[in-house]
């Protein structure tokens, strides 16, 4: 059974009603999910982390068991940054006055809206195989194109990607993540979870809108906000075997964008909390503790490593 003595919630907002899980005790942290998974991606995690910390672990607008509303034209329902309100709100209703988080692929990217628009409220980041979206964007080939092909086809108006997934949910979904179902990365309670969802028409509107917004609004928000620096510390942890990042040095682009950064890659593909959690709980637990990070290595661009501490105050 997972999420085993977690308790299932909804909160109402002004828009829509979000979905969660509470449970444990000690400090608050709220954990947020990726594409195309829900809160569930963090099973392996919460038994460990719910021994000394608050878990609150919750579906963003769109996804799981959360509100999946008619996406406005100009997207702005499903920006990052009404992504981020829901999610602050949630922790400021459950009576939070500031916790820290982490934040996986679409989660992290919430994440990163939230301490630029929510500064005082975030202890400690961590955010999980992610760049920022600009930079992304910004270095597009044919290459990233290809292993990110979500990024361009569920951005397609008119309904179109939609009508295509709702199709046939099974196949996409076994596409994006049955390899973790066929090699036992993830059990039959999980997997079926995660194949109830996008049954749902509306799951599949509220994905693609995300992605909508997420090379339309979201752009524009950071470039109004560009200069604009993490002021919170921050956790980057990345696969390994993602060949996305193979090209980028991960800690220096994030340089660019908060002020103390310390990070390290996993030996893992893209879904580290399922592939790899004892390794990434290793990272996780003394850097949201507050306790001091050892020197790691870290990676650049084209293999290059440097053994060398990666924290760095601006």
């Amino acid at each position: 059974m997972v999420f085993e003595n977690f308790h299932t919630q909804t909160v109402t907002l002004d828009e829509v009603t979000i979905h969660y899980r509470i449970g444990g005790k000690g400090p608050p942290l709220l954990l947020l999910h990726g594409c195309p998974q829900t809160h569930l991606m963090w099973h392996k995690l919460v038994p460990v982390l719910s021994r000394e910390f608050t878990i609150v672990a919750s579906d963003l607008r769109g996804y799981g068991d959360s509100s999946k509303p008619q996406g406005l034209p100009n997207h702005a329902n499903y920006s990052f940054r009404a992504m981020a309100a829901d999610q602050n709100e949630l922790m400021a209703r459950l009576g939070y006055a500031s916790f820290s988080a982490v934040g996986h692929d679409r989660g992290a990217r919430v994440l990163h809206r939230m301490a630029l628009d929510f500064p005082g409220r975030l202890q400690r980041l961590a955010f999980l195989d992610i760049l920022p979206t600009t930079v992304l964007y910004e270095q597009t080939d044919r290459h990233f194109a290809s292993s990110y092909w979500e990024w361009f086809f569920f951005t397609q108006g008119k309904g179109f990607p939609e009508r295509l997934l709702s199709a046939d949910p099974e196949s996409f979904l076994r596409y994006e993540l049955g390899h973790l179902a066929d090699d036992g990365t993830i059990g039959p309670e999980v997997w079926n979870e995660y194949l109830r969802v996008p049954q749902d028409k509306a799951s599949m509107h509220g994905m693609c809108e995300d992605y909508r917004a997420g090379a339309t609004i979201d752009l524009a928000h950071d470039a109004a906000d560009a200069g604009q620096r993490i002021e919170t510390p921050l956790l980057l942890l990345w696969g390994a075997h993602n060949p996305v990042w193979k090209r980028f040095d991960m800690i220096g682009v994030w340089q660019r964008f908060a002020h103390d950064v310390v990070g390290c890659a996993i030996e893992a593909g893209h879904y580290l909390a399922e592939e790899a959690p004892d390794r990434l709980l290793a990272e996780l637990l003394p850097f949201i503790r507050g306790e001091p990070v050892a020197p790691k290595s870290r990676t650049f661009a084209r293999g290059k490593t440097e053994r060398s501490s990666v924290s760095v105050k601006r």
